[in-house]
């Protein structure tokens, strides 16, 4: 963008792209979307562990209860499986037959990584077998790791179990995901479990528009890294005359759908204490959006998330439920009226998702800006 195009462009500062994101992701005020509709509008929820679905729901949604969520996955209306970025996310049924194919080619890139491993495996017919297995019955990657391995005992066994995940769409099968149940992690196609067959790829238009109904405004970057794809250019291209464009305060171009929510920046955002992963922070490239520079990395240590606290709007602090209590921990010192409002919201979360336990709310110690 040349310098006196620039001028013309609306800019967004951070606290108008901080608002409308919010807006977005169902934040500013909870929103009476049912589960269903709210997984699907957000294009999914990370999944990395059973509950952070839930907690994403819970900080969404007015009347939520995790068995509606829990009932949904047990009716096989939404699933879990391995999609955006290469991590786990529950999506509708519908989202799992055909968002699992658009980014296969990023499927297709992780398998790169272990040819050495598949010297001499025909993927073809190691696809063909791994679902004749798993349609079967559901099978752990131990198993599949055996059964294939009795196929082709000169690959790697772990090679053989990721090429299989990588060429099918393997979802996980209840009881695995439901919420206070436990099971262990096993695997069947996408089309055995929803009892039907995946559609073709949406075209990548289709998927920008939805993007940016959940995350825009955004760049064409924000968007290939929500989704661990390449190459999506051509797409806003093709879309921009239906698009608005703004750019943000480094000059970025940003597209937005011309009738989406784009609220005044100082439109309150109440506190919402969010599960390790929520896609809120995980969905643009820039994510000084929500997480101001001075806090970024802060709630990462290696390579586990903390649970996160927003602090109107913007990442706050982290916090944990301890056997008798919901610390927060704050990375700077709360106002008397934010600790009351962030209580206030924490009471809240206990009482949808841990209506049985009697955890106090404590306050921890600020985190050190070095932890």
């Amino acid at each position: 963008m040349t310098k006196s195009s620039a001028t013309k462009v609306p800019l967004l500062d951070v606290r108008a792209l901080n608002r409308a994101t919010l807006e977005r992701q169902l934040m500013l005020r909870r929103s009476a979307l049912s589960p269903q509709a709210a997984v699907g509008h957000l294009l999914g929820l990370q999944a990395q562990s059973v509950k952070p679905p839930y907690y994403a729901l819970a900080a969404r949604l007015d009347g939520f209860a995790p068995e509606r969520l829990s009932a949904l996955m047990a009716d096989r209306e939404v699933a879990r499986i391995v999609t955006l970025r290469s991590t786990l996310h529950t999506h509708t049924a519908e989202d799992c037959l055909t968002l699992r194919p658009l980014v296969q080619s990023a499927r297709d890139r992780e398998l790169g990584q272990f040819r050495g491993g598949l010297a001499g495996v025909d993927l073809g017919l190691l696809a063909g077998l791994a679902r004749e297995l798993v349609e079967a019955e559901p099978r752990t990657m131990a198993q599949l790791r055996q059964a294939l391995s009795a196929r082709w005992p000169d690959a790697d066994p772990r090679a053989l179990a990721v090429a299989a995940r990588c060429t099918l769409p393997l979802v996980q099968v209840t009881p695995r995901g439901l919420w206070g149940r436990s099971g262990q992690v096993a695997l069947t196609t996408a089309e055995h479990w929803l009892g039907r067959p995946a559609g073709p790829a949406p075209e990548p238009d289709a998927v920008v528009l939805r993007y940016l109904a959940a995350f825009g405004p955004a760049s064409v970057k924000d968007m290939q890294t929500w989704a661990g794809l390449t190459r999506l250019k051509d797409a806003f291209e093709r879309l921009r005359p239906r698009l608005l464009t703004f750019r943000d305060p480094n000059g970025v171009e940003l597209f937005d759908l011309p009738d989406a929510p784009r609220p005044d920046p100082d439109t309150p955002a109440p506190p919402r204490f969010l599960p390790e992963f929520d896609n809120l922070l995980l969905s643009h490239a820039d994510r000084g959006r929500v997480v101001p520079a001075e806090h970024r990395g802060r709630h990462w240590q290696g390579n586990q998330a903390y649970r996160t606290l927003l602090v109107d709007g913007f990442l706050a602090g982290v916090w944990k439920l301890d056997p008798d209590a919901l610390v927060v921990e704050p990375f700077a010192e709360l106002t008397r009226a934010q600790r009351d409002e962030v209580t206030a919201e924490g009471e809240r979360m206990l009482a949808v998702l841990h209506p049985q336990s009697p955890y106090d709310i404590r306050f921890g110690t600020v985190v050190p800006r070095d932890a």
